[in-house]
């Protein structure tokens, strides 16, 4: 295959995928972000999986970056490159493109809104248990984490939201833009 043949496919996702990273150095309500869509579309749409896990991280990492030495500068006085505890969110994001590559070329609604949901709550389980295992907030016994789980919930909402919406905009644009110019669809000859 020719990989100029994709070309303009490859630059019209990466410019997706970098706007909703955007989106997160905005105001925004806590936890509505467009992170966990923006992994599910990249393992979705990506056909080099090199970019599809790579892309998203990096996005992710340069608007923490911004976020952690810009906008909350007064909670970071010196320079940061990683927050505490970051490794549990960039594993929970590696976990949702494999979710996107699970449903690549069968993109319909039900399974976009079916790894949507999959994908928000693989992320709460894994960050919330990442704050139990980190943290000293929470007892380390089964009954801290369902602590630790429980007060989590009242962020749960707000993250499924973003990733209903956000991969209802994802997708949703780029199905219209491969509708509207069939060159974006995937040329595998």
């Amino acid at each position: 295959m020719n990989s100029t043949q994709n070309l303009p496919r490859i630059l019209i996702l990466t410019g997706l995928v970098i706007a909703a990273a955007l989106y997160r150095i905005l105001p925004h309500p806590w936890n509505y972000s467009p992170l966990g869509a923006m992994s599910l579309f990249a393992g979705a749409y990506f056909s080099n999986r090199i970019i599809a896990f790579v892309l998203p991280l990096i996005t992710i990492w340069i608007s923490d970056l911004v976020i952690n030495n810009i906008l909350l500068k007064a909670y970071f006085p010196e320079f940061t490159l990683f927050y505490e505890g970051f490794y549990w969110q960039y594993a929970s994001y590696i976990l949702i493109v494999f979710i996107g590559s699970a449903i690549k070329g069968k993109i319909k609604p039900v399974n976009v809104f079916t790894g949507s949901v999959s994908s928000s709550v693989l992320f709460f389980i894994i960050t919330n248990f990442g704050t139990w295992v980190t943290l000293s907030t929470y007892p380390k016994t089964a009954a801290g984490l369902v602590t630790c789980y429980i007060a989590g919930l009242p962020y749960f909402p707000q993250t499924l939201f973003g990733d209903l919406i956000f991969s209802a905009i994802l997708f949703g644009s780029f199905e219209l833009l491969q509708y509207r110019f069939p060159a974006l669809k995937l040329k595998t000859a």
